[in-house]
């Protein structure tokens, strides 16, 4: 019985670290997508200061009509 809890605890263990490096991977990820989409925003927000968006909303008309 002593063998199987063992073989027990280390097959858990080994899930614990697996789905450590898991979260950490994933944490990264969200990182490094929250910040591009920080860069977004900004680079949306200068276009718009600028008048230059390119983006159309609606009904409403591209500059050009």
């Amino acid at each position: 019985m002593d063998e199987k809890l063992q073989e027990r605890l280390a097959y858990l263990e080994r899930q614990a670290d697996e789905l450590s490096d898991e979260v950490a991977r994933q944490a990264k990820l969200v990182d490094r997508l929250a910040r591009q989409v920080g860069l977004l925003i900004e680079r949306e927000a200068t276009r718009e200061a600028e008048g230059s968006g390119g983006v159309v909303i609606g009904d409403e008309r591209p500059p050009h009509y």
